[in-house]
Parts: C-alpha cells; sequence; structure tokens
C-alpha cells in the first residue's frame, strides 16, 4: 500500500468527485481510478458507494477516511522531525523550479536576493513543470517556483497554497544570424519551402504556450520539425549551431541576443507571435486549516522553516510595494 492511495482517498472523499481529485492530485481520472481500486484490493473491501451522486463513501470508507488523516498527519509530522535532524542547522530552502527556469532565472533571482534580502542558502531541485508542482504537493519542497499562463493553469487549491508574482518571461522565435548578421531563417516561411523548427517534445509546458502561440498567429506558419527535447537550453544550443528556429524565453537568450550570436526570427514590425507569461513562487501554508467536510478534522500543514519563512515576508512586502 501506498501513502499516496491515501491522499488520494482523503481528496476523494473531501470533494467527493474522481474528476476534481484526479485535477488537485494531477493525475489523468483513469489514473486516479486505477489508484482508488488499488486501495480497495488492499483494504480488502469496497470504500466508495460508486451507485450515487456525488460520490459518497461506504461504511468501510468512512473508517477508512478518519484513520488515513491521522496516518497521513503522523508520518507528516516525522517526516518534518527527520528533516529537521538533516537541515534545521544550516535552514536550507529547498525549491523545485522547472528546468529552464532553474538555468535562467533562478541564478539572477538568487543574486538579486542576496543584494535586497540577505544571503540565502538553497537547494535547487531542477524538474520539468508537472513534477516541480508534484514536489510541492507532496511536501518535498519549501517553494515552488514556475511558470503561469491562464490557458495551462495547475490546479492547486487555493485553500491550501498561496503564491507570489516574482515578474514575467516572454517567449518568442530565435534564430542564428546569417553573415550579414540578417536571420538565417524567417517566419513565416512558404508551404513549399517551410523553415526548419527545433521544437519541444510533447508534454513539455512551454510547447503547450508555442502551440498556443501558432494557434493564435493571424499569419499561416510554416514549419518542418526538424528536432524536438523537453529543455528549452537544447533547443537553444542548437538554434546557435544554426539547425533551425526555436521559440525560447528571453531570460535564456538575452546574452546571446547582446552578443549577436541569435536574432529574432520575425519579420520588422511583427507583432503576436510571442507569449507572455508569469514566474511565481508557491508555498504550502503553514496555518491550521479546516478540512471541510463535516467539519470532521484538522490538518496541519508543515511548520516553515524560519529562512523560508523570512524569505516569504519579504516577498510579499516587495509586491506590496510593486
Amino acid at each position: 500500500m501506498e501513502t499516496k492511495w491515501l491522499e488520494d482517498f482523503v481528496s476523494l472523499a473531501e470533494t467527493r468527485s474522481f474528476s476534481r481529485s484526479a485535477q488537485l492530485r494531477h493525475v489523468t481520472q483513469p489514473a486516479f481510478s486505477r489508484r482508488i481500486q488499488s486501495l480497495e484490493a488492499w483494504a480488502g473491501t469496497d470504500l466508495v458507494d460508486r451507485s450515487s451522486y456525488p460520490t459518497r463513501l461506504t461504511p468501510a470508507g468512512e473508517t477508512l477516511y478518519e484513520q488515513s488523516m491521522e496516518v497521513l498527519q503522523a508520518l507528516q509530522t516525522t517526516r518534518a522531525m527527520l528533516r529537521g535532524h538533516h537541515s534545521a542547522a544550516q535552514d536550507v530552502i529547498e525549491f523545485a523550479v522547472p528546468h529552464t527556469l532553474a538555468f535562467t532565472f533562478f541564478p539572477a533571482w538568487v543574486s538579486s536576493l542576496r543584494e535586497t534580502f540577505g544571503p540565502i542558502k538553497s537547494r535547487l531541485i531542477a524538474l520539468n513543470v508537472h513534477d516541480a508542482v508534484m514536489r510541492m504537493v507532496e511536501g518535498s519542497c519549501d517553494l515552488l517556483i514556475s511558470y503561469y499562463h491562464a490557458s495551462q493553469p495547475f490546479q492547486l487549491d487555493a485553500d491550501r497554497y498561496e503564491m507570489v508574482s516574482l515578474g514575467e518571461e516572454v517567449v518568442a522565435p530565435y534564430v542564428k544570424p546569417a553573415v550579414n548578421g540578417e536571420p538565417l531563417f524567417q517566419l513565416p516561411g512558404r508551404a513549399g519551402q517551410p523553415l526548419p523548427y527545433l521544437g519541444y517534445a510533447p508534454g513539455a509546458y512551454l510547447g503547450h504556450m508555442v502551440e498556443l502561440i501558432l494557434k493564435q498567429s493571424n499569419t499561416a506558419i510554416h514549419f518542418d520539425r526538424v528536432y524536438e527535447t523537453d529543455m528549452a537550453e537544447g533547443l537553444k544550443a542548437m538554434a546557435l549551431e544554426g539547425h533551425g528556429v526555436a521559440f525560447l524565453p528571453h531570460s535564456a537568450v538575452k546574452k546571446e541576443l547582446r552578443a549577436k550570436r541569435l536574432v529574432s526570427a520575425l519579420p520588422p514590425d511583427t507583432r503576436g507571435l510571442d507569449i507572455t507569461m508569469d514566474v511565481r513562487v508557491y508555498r504550502e501554508k503553514p496555518i491550521h486549516r479546516d478540512m471541510p467536510r463535516g467539519g470532521a478534522s484538522t490538518h496541519r500543514a508543515p511548520m516553515a522553516k524560519r529562512s523560508a519563512q523570512a524569505l516569504w515576508d519579504y516577498l510579499l512586502t516587495q509586491t506590496a510595494r510593486a
């Protein structure tokens, strides 16, 4: 039996909806249903009455729900104690950060913090966006830094998590310049002569952003996908070698733009072939919160480290001044 099955079950008991709980747990509904079925197989009895709507628990499910809350709270408390042995003395702040932000945004952001907030001790966990969010959901980091766009939101419960905006990031097409300084390839291309396209692998968050750019374009863009990866740094390396057009975050290419090693792939005065995203930092609220199902129980979120709390208070102050 896996603890995430209990977390799934608690979520289902509170939302009374398989689809809503699947969203909150960041899995597909079929995968979520399989986890509940696995828990029922472990328990040896039905836990959910599937003949009713909204979903409700069986008597056995009611019993497991109450016990699950106690078990999960005990595990969470124990984990906090164990972490305390490891890092309380250093008070290291653990950040879950998508790869692109880890390479580009994070180092410069930490440098700016040292000038205004003071030095911090940090541990960076670089992941894809989905896995970085899961780190936060599973309580395996102090802070999550991620992109946000309304077209691709991730379902973090506002009652449990809070966020601060750190700025904006623009994604646009870039390409290596020719000898004369002009773009080696320039949008939009032609149907009979498509441009070599360096794209993100399926499922990549920035790939979804690029799909939205192309979908909303008033001009047909003609591409021939010649390479793909899920990391913007990989696309940038290929673009620098002249292999094609890549849509990249500005923070990833600003040095190359200054050095004229990359240029915009857009014709002069072209608009609408970029997209602006927020860069946000999230944390779990370190307070008591009521679990509203009948007012039956209360969940205590883990206490924030002193340094993480101090940084969060500083970020809130900076946001208030903006």
